[in-house]
């Protein structure tokens, strides 16, 4: 067993003892956006962090500036967009202000230099991917603080053999999330077990607390465990969005790409034959990049079973703001649910899936399942309901304002024609003429794109660029349109990249370091995965012909 080397600095009042952390507090307090005086570090890490900030508070607009003075052969407004866009780059790698302000100054900048004007540049605000982050994100709330996350966490904990590593625990977990990410949106999914995953990290974090294992003021958002487990949520749920065509919706818009330029639509089984194996393999890459990258503290975790037996029976029966939880939870993870079922009965391109999918948005439903919350009563006679506005206030409003700000300039990329140029060229350049060599082209911009914008616009980008360049070298553009649909759900390096590595970022568990590296090693393995095995699986089915 390994021993955990905490950071000490505060101390009581009596005799110099440091001052046991309030393990919960921290985990589920909310702490996201951390400046370095709200951290508490060792001194080579803060010096780390002091440097690695002070560079992108000068190395930002350096960046847009030279790049905006290139003599570049592009139309003004998309040198204009990716001189900002390479400097707020800059600004969430290195974090010299809030990511969320980054952000925000990006879109500043792209209004103040006539990139695009005011309405046009905020409309994405308004976007249903931003709405299912408030409405999940106050389900979430309710969940922290009426210890109904805390419970579902025991109950995990306490299933036979999950509970004896932590390595067992981080798979299991992942395992789930893939499952529900196959018929639930990622971001939805991400978003009602996060609540979970940081319950589980605390139940950890007080036990190695207990035990001596950690110092007594340690500080629990900075255990390697936690981003371990935190990942593998926001990994496993792009693995297992790609096991289905209703998984994600860059899936459905690759699938729907395809048939209209070869006229060969893949069906349900189809693509899940073709994405399981890719998926398994892909899981098992994840679980090995997470565990070595960022290896646990503690492997065995014998006892934990008796730990977890007897704080679930301090828990008791649920109360009435759980059993109200737990009523708004269901409803909202059932009408999230049911355009994936109705796909799966009869087909997502059945006027029964479009009359569902109209109706039951992913954004609406979730703030429709917030609502419950405000509506359901803990005391009627007092007029006392299971969440007040003043607990959803604390709600993660800056991961909020961040994936706005990711969405707002994927959609620049695709209206500007920047994304356009930058396959156009790319591929001119290189004069790609194979197969292989397209793919292997159309998986890396895909992913590149999806990097620093929406899953969704990558996508919506990516493939039809792909197209027209597969059919200019005389090659059929199923596999690498395919291709690109799949590591279209990529990027995993920033918070930007996927609203699921967002929601997670807003835990405060995940540094973006960690995220970076993390992200970056498991990018190569799914690209390589990808070009390995979907051209093998296409030829299987018999796709592609």
């Amino acid at each position: 067993m390994e021993v955990v080397v905490a950071i000490t600095s505060d101390t009581s009042d009596t005799g110099g003892t440091p001052a046991k952390t309030d393990v919960e507090k921290a985990l589920l307090g909310g702490s996201t956006y951390r400046s370095l005086g709200e951290q508490r570090l060792s001194p080579a890490e803060e010096r780390f962090e002091r440097g690695r900030r002070t560079v992108g508070l000068w190395l930002a607009p350096l960046v847009s500036i030279v790049f905006l003075a290139l003599p570049l052969d592009m139309p003004g407004n998309q040198q204009t967009l990716a001189g900002i866009l390479l400097g707020v780059i800059v600004l969430w790698v290195t974090e010299p202000v809030p990511i969320p302000v980054g952000g925000l100054l990006g879109v500043a900048a792209i209004v103040v230099l006539a990139v695009a004007p005011a309405g046009e540049v905020l409309a994405p605000f308004g976007s249903s991917t931003v709405f299912t982050f408030i409405g999940a994100f106050i389900l979430a709330q309710a969940m922290l603080k009426h210890g109904l996350a805390r419970r579902f966490a025991f109950r995990m904990l306490s299933l036979p053999g999950v509970g004896r590593t932590t390595s067992r625990v981080i798979i299991t977990f992942g395992l789930i999330t893939c499952a529900l990410s196959a018929f639930v949106s990622n971001t939805a999914t991400v978003a009602m077990l996060l609540p979970t995953a940081l319950g589980i990290l605390a139940v950890i974090a007080k036990l190695m607390q207990e035990r001596g294992i950690a110092s007594a003021d340690f500080d629990p958002t900075r255990l390697r465990v936690g981003v371990a487990l935190m990942l593998m949520l926001a990994y496993g749920a792009s693995v297992g969005g790609l096991l289905t065509p209703v998984g994600t919706p860059p899936n459905l818009i690759g699938r729907d790409l395809i048939a209209e330029a070869t006229g060969e639509r893949i069906s349900f089984a189809e693509w899940m034959v073709v994405a399981f194996p890719i998926c398994a393999l892909m899981f098992i890459a994840l679980a090995t990049v997470l565990l070595l990258l960022n290896k646990p503290e503690i492997r065995q975790i014998e006892g934990v079973a008796e730990y977890v037996a007897s704080e679930r029976a301090k828990l008791g029966p649920l109360s009435r703001a759980e059993r109200n939880t737990l009523i708004a939870f269901t409803v909202t993870v059932v009408l999230w649910i049911t355009p994936g079922v109705v796909a799966l009965v009869f087909g997502s391109d059945s006027t029964q899936y479009d009359w569902i999918s109209a109706r039951l948005n992913e954004g609406i439903v979730a703030v429709l399942g917030a609502s419950l919350l405000f509506l359901l009563p803990t005391n009627w006679s007092a007029r006392e309901y299971t969440l007040n506005w003043s607990d959803a206030a604390r709600i993660d409003w800056g991961t909020i304002l961040l994936f706005g700000t990711g969405i707002i300039f994927g959609a620049l990329l695709e209206d500007s024609g920047l994304a356009k140029t930058i396959g156009d060229g790319s591929a001119n350049l290189l004069g790609l003429t194979s197969v292989f060599a397209i793919t292997a082209f159309a998986v890396l911009l895909a992913i590149i794109i999806s990097e620093t914008t929406s899953n969704t616009a990558s996508a919506a980008v990516v493939v039809p660029i792909i197209i027209p360049v597969a059919i200019a070298a005389d090659i059929n553009p199923f596999v690498p349109a395919l291709a690109a649909t799949f590591a279209a759900s990529f990027g995993f390096m920033l918070p930007v990249s996927t609203p699921q590595n967002a929601v997670v970022y807003g835990s405060g568990v995940v540094p973006i370091t960690k995220m970076i590296r993390s992200g970056f090693s498991f990018d190569i393995l799914g690209a390589i995965l990808i070009l390995l095995l979907l051209p093998l699986m296409v030829a299987v089915v018999g796709l592609g012909g």
